[in-house]
């Protein structure tokens, strides 16, 4: 997945071949795509300190997941209350996600992605600007509900701008496929939001059947009363994308009650 770059909030180090290709041997081979990506001091120092408190690192499986021989998350001593769970999955650098977590701190947020990089930047967001209600975990999404999530247990799950996979054959490698979105819809409570966004059309038309086409979601009206916001900031990513002359598609649903 490729979620939106979004502006880096620690110095970049000069690129050059990390740990995330190690990671290759935790992931679906369909999903991965390796990439480049050293932490700078300051992100390393970061993450050091921080991590073992906001972070989650999921490596390969252990046990069956929720209901199995793998405990779901303890969301409330993790974030130390309980309030409603929203799931942001492919969250790239956390643009996004820090900015709608600000706007929203009775809402507790878990941050998904594969890419250490994009991770050590939010990390060192959430550090700066002192927000509380935000918590990560590196790894892949679908393993994270799998594994981690219970049934009806997210009041919302955030998809942006996953990776389209635009050539034809490779199609069957996006992630919000009949079978996710299936997931998706477990995990959810009922009356809760997924929320997505893309600026593939291709991509887009293929996630517009595939939702609806899933019995327990329904379109949501975006000015409706909702359980969590699904106004969006315009990150660096977007605004380019809309320079390139490429419209953003959103998508709403809701779990039937």
């Amino acid at each position: 997945m490729h979620a939106q770059p979004g502006v880096g909030v620690c110095p970049d180090a000069p690129e050059e071949e990390s740990d995330d290709r190690r990671d290759q041997r935790y992931l679906p081979a369909s999903t991965f795509r390796s990439r480049r990506s050293a932490l700078s001091d300051a992100q390393r120092q970061t993450w050091e300190r921080l991590w073992p408190e906001l972070g989650l690192s999921l490596g390969a499986p252990a046990g069956e997941g929720p209901g199995g021989g793998e405990p779901p998350l303890d969301t409330r001593a993790w974030f130390g209350r309980q309030a409603p769970l929203v799931l942001e999955i492919g969250c790239g650098s956390g643009t996004s996600t820090l900015a709608m977590a600000k706007d929203e701190p009775d809402i507790d947020v878990i941050a998904v992605e594969v890419y250490k990089r994009g991770l050590a930047q939010l990390l060192c967001a959430i550090d700066r600007e002192g927000v509380g209600n935000i918590r990560l975990i590196r790894g892949n999404g679908v393993d994270v509900l799998q594994r981690l999530i219970p049934p009806g247990s997210l009041t919302g799950v955030r998809v942006f701008f996953p990776d389209p996979w635009p050539k034809a054959r490779h199609h069957k490698r996006r992630f919000l496929q009949p079978g996710t979105i299936g997931l998706i819809a477990d995990r959810l409570l009922p009356g809760g939001v997924l929320h997505v966004a893309t600026d593939h059309p291709g991509y887009a038309e293929h996630i517009g059947e595939v939702g609806d086409a899933e019995p327990r979601l329904r379109r949501a009206d975006p000015t409706s009363r909702l359980p969590i916001s699904v106004v969006r900031p315009t990150t660096k990513y977007e605004t380019k994308a809309h320079e390139a002359g490429s419209a953003v598609t959103e998508f709403i649903w809701l779990r039937h009650e």
